[in-house]
């Protein structure tokens, strides 16, 4: 006996929103392809403590590096469409690679779905403190005046910070040689070590290093100075106008995970994003909240796709 439309309708729908009323009934995995201690990781556990206290569950983040961002997101991408399991994606893993490299594990646009923009944060340009540059300028000329001798660090081939850095050589008309980390973090200990000359990543990275001597920071890559520090000009205001790149979290799902799970994760990453405290915190780490439905976020990522595609034409950079 078939049931009339209106009443199985009635059941799917039911049935969906008892799925979502009863998740999470576990610890939710985040998969994140970097190391710990990179802007990325540090924003996305600030607002997963929040999550977690709003839902009785564990939201913790599992650090699993390598292959420039890759094999933490295949591993994501097969995961089971749980609900369960997710993505910290980021410029790196759900835009730059897919254009960076000739094949991947993954598909950023087929296996995933996007769930919820987080938070987004300006990059920081940092050298060493012995490096004899004072401005980005200084630096410009620095390069010019004696090339090859600026090597630059970055989480990894065809993260944001390489590929920022490379839009920044290109468009300075200079040239420094990279050397790629398993995150910001390592690439930020190589920084402090005097290992690279260099880093471009997420100011979270550089935080506890400021006021050291150790590093100095020199520009700001979005249009904007970042409100706590204001005395750090942008990279565009300094020496190339027009410059704005930028980086950004964004939890994606395995492709099949059921949308109302989704929209349960949205609406509570998003609520604990719009709490003063962690709005703090996240300000204090360098990142400005942000929070969304998963078709914003959708429409985000999509547009982030395109934007880091022409990028990786216009640097020619390749994977490493």
């Amino acid at each position: 006996m078939r049931l009339p439309f209106a009443l199985a309708l009635s059941i799917v729908l039911t049935s969906a929103s008892a799925l979502a009323q009863d998740w999470p009934q576990r610890p939710v995995r985040l998969i994140l392809p970097f190391a710990a201690g990179g802007a990325a990781d540090v924003v996305t556990r600030i607002v997963m403590q929040r999550v977690s206290e709003q839902t009785g569950q564990s939201f913790f983040v599992d650090n699993r590096t390598g292959g420039s961002g890759n094999i933490g997101s295949e591993m994501a991408a097969r995961a089971a469409p749980d609900g369960y399991t997710y993505l910290v994606g980021s410029p790196g893993t759900l835009a730059i690679n897919p254009h960076l490299f000739k094949t991947l594990p993954y598909d950023a646009l087929n296996d995933f779905v996007p769930v919820v923009h987080i938070a987004k944060f300006p990059q920081v340009l940092a050298v060493h403190g012995e490096v004899k540059a004072q401005t980005v300028r200084d630096l410009i000329a620095l390069a010019k005046a004696q090339p090859g001798t600026i090597n630059y660090g970055s989480s990894g081939s065809g993260s944001t910070g390489h590929l920022i850095t490379e839009s920044f050589l290109t468009q300075a008309g200079i040239k420094a040689t990279h050397v790629p980390f398993r995150g910001g973090a390592p690439a930020v200990q190589a920084l402090l070590g005097g290992t690279v000359q260099m880093v471009i990543d997420g100011l979270p990275s550089f935080t506890a290093h400021l006021g050291t001597g150790r590093i100095r920071l020199l520009g700001i890559t979005s249009a904007e100075r970042w409100p706590g520090t204001p005395d750090v000009p942008t990279i565009a205001e300094a020496a190339v106008p027009g410059f704005d790149l930028g980086s950004w979290v964004v939890i994606a799902a395995p492709a099949k995970t059921p949308a109302e799970i989704l929209r349960r994760f949205a609406s509570e990453a998003t609520r604990a994003a719009q709490v003063e405290d962690v709005r703090a915190r996240l300000r204090q780490a360098g990142a400005s909240a942000a929070g969304s439905t998963p078709e914003e976020a959708m429409r985000f990522q999509r547009a982030e796709y395109e934007k880091w595609g022409a990028i990786v034409r216009m640097t020619g950079a390749k994977a490493e």
